[in-house]
């Protein structure tokens, strides 16, 4: 594992910023209106709507935790070892709009309004989560052997 934590580390830092420019889902409406919008612009399309507390929860479950995230991930196995108490807090949080986006899709197909397709943003926001905690997997343990020896 800590052969591939280099890559992976890569793959999850370009990953999520893919996944946050580029469109997470496709919603089609009434056959002629179409939307396909980033995480980013969800995020600034909510506070320019007046949907200020919103705007800020996604944006800090979705963009500011994962970049904490990357960079203690980050830390641990190239600074300091040390995971932060509350970085296991952060990790249990790090698939929350991947899961709301999946509930969003079930919500339209099913509610024959609307067709929503999800787009590459994020299957890219998914790759660089499972990325970060494949690499975050063996720090610990690894850390933990070190300092036996």
């Amino acid at each position: 594992m800590v052969a591939l934590r280099p890559a992976l580390l890569l793959v999850a830092s370009i990953s999520f910023g893919l996944g946050i420019s580029l469109p997470l889902i496709r919603l089609d409406r009434f056959f002629f209106f179409s939307d396909t919008p980033s995480l980013v612009e969800l995020v600034f399309g909510l506070w320019q709507n007046g949907d200020v507390g919103l705007s800020l929860l996604v944006g800090l479950f979705s963009l500011i935790f994962p970049v904490i995230k990357l960079f203690t991930v980050y830390e641990a196995a190239y600074g300091s070892g040390n995971f932060p108490a509350w970085a296991s807090v952060l990790a249990k949080w790090s698939m929350m709009d991947v899961l709301l986006v999946a509930i969003l899709v079930f919500a339209a197909k099913t509610s024959g309004l609307a067709t929503a397709v999800s787009q590459p943003g994020i299957w890219f926001y998914a790759l660089s989560t499972v990325a970060a905690a494949a690499a975050t997997a063996g720090i610990k343990t690894e850390r933990n052997m070190e300092e036996k020896q």
